[in-house]
């Protein structure tokens, strides 16, 4: 097998890319044979630009049943993703998955114990910042020990501003029914996959989430998390869409020093000495370790969609490692769960998570969640192409 034969189950924003960056050559050892989305223009869209061979749909499951696919793409509104990959695991299929893995863990749990009974298919999750030469050198110093225990984590991620016309683009957008959430369901998947990715889970996580705080909403645009872990270290991850121009600085204090990454580059504040050890040997009240600061440098590859897109091809013909299994994509979805849950109960939420006690709240919210009549256009920038949806 020379190539795999994938379908894209979803032509919107990010489908539409993922469709252009196979078309295009970029992943050439994927060819796209097919193609599903339920809304006609989007259809239109997929025939007038696919090859004349290019089979579409209208239903991911037809495509899926259509037999003409070795794999498939999802990129669907978020609670459709565990439900169609369990039918592509059923029928044989490897699956990549857009973020965020699901809306709910429970679900998400369910699609990767459908992933577990076929370990001969491919599972891969589209957290593309992975392939970011940045935030893999984060992870290559933390990971390795050079910098120490972790102290203090914190990431001000406030550059998702979104305008209310965004939020209108689509029936389903922003509200409990449709997206299951709102910024740390949509934009913040990859941060949050990054920072469990980098620095580990937390223990425990309490979070003031703030629903339609700037827009015309039902879902959270502002939020302010707290989190604890094992080891004693402590996070602030700060978030909203309402904030412009915004910040994103992520920086990871640890013994041996401190890793700041932000405007495009990564910083080493390196101590000389723990300062931890510093701290209890000190004879003097206001000393401090020898520190030098640095820039970090990296082999600059960052190859983004493509990059994931690559290594789900390889994995699939050959068996060499994916950007990120889909399974992890449930460690990220846990940290979103845990916020909107501290927030719901006013308390802090301890992990594991209580997967029934979070479903039962969000099934509240869809109860009375509003209906919105919206086109749904494509405007995908090159901002959301980086970084999400």
């Amino acid at each position: 097998m020379d190539r795999v034969k994938i379908g894209v189950i979803g032509v919107g924003n990010m489908g539409t890319e993922h469709m252009k960056t196979i078309l295009a050559g970029h992943t050439p050892e994927l060819e796209l044979v097919a193609a599903a989305d339920r809304r006609a223009e989007r259809r239109d869209w997929a025939r007038a630009n696919a090859p004349k061979g290019v089979r579409v749909h209208t239903e991911g499951a037809e495509l899926i049943a259509d037999g003409r696919c070795q794999a498939v793409l999802i990129a669907v509104p978020h609670y459709e993703h565990p439900p169609l990959a369990i039918d592509a695991f059923d029928h044989g299929l490897h699956v990549m998955c857009e973020k965020p893995a699901g809306v709910y863990t429970k679900q998400v749990r369910e699609m990767n114990e459908a992933a577990a009974r076929h370990p001969e298919l491919t599972f891969g999750l589209m957290f593309n910042q992975r392939t970011d030469c940045l935030y893999r050198k984060m992870r290559e110093m933390i990971t390795s020990g050079e910098m120490g225990a972790i102290k203090r984590v914190n990431w001000i991620i406030t550059d998702w501003y979104r305008t209310q016309f965004y939020y209108d683009s689509g029936a389903w957008r922003a509200t409990w029914d449709g997206e299951g959430g709102g910024a740390l369901l949509n934009q913040c998947p990859h941060n949050l996959d990054l920072l469990q990715w980098i620095c580990g889970m937390p223990a425990s996580v309490t979070a003031f989430v703030h629903e339609g705080k700037w827009h015309d909403i039902e879902v959270e645009d502002d939020v302010t998390a707290y989190l604890t872990y094992p080891n004693g270290a402590t996070g602030v991850f700060i978030t909203t869409t309402g904030d412009a121009p915004g910040t994103n600085r992520f920086e990871i204090t640890c013994e041996m020093g401190k890793l700041v990454r932000e405007n495009g580059g990564l910083t080493l504040y390196r101590n000389a000495q723990s300062d931890i050890a510093f701290c209890k040997a000190a004879k003097q009240a206001f000393a401090k370790p020898d520190c030098t600061v640095s820039a970090v440098e990296t082999d600059g590859s960052n190859p983004q969609h493509r990059g994931v897109l690559n290594a789900f091809a390889a994995n699939v013909l050959r068996g060499e490692p994916l950007t990120a299994r889909g399974e992890e994509g449930i460690e990220s979805l846990t940290l979103s769960n845990a916020m909107h849950l501290s927030a719901w109960l006013k308390r802090p939420v301890e992990l594991p998570l209580e997967e029934e006690v979070f479903l039962a709240e969000l099934n509240r919210r869809r109860e009375t969640s509003r209906r919105k009549e919206a086109e749904s256009g494509n405007f995908l920038t090159h901002r959301e192409e980086t970084y999400g949806s």
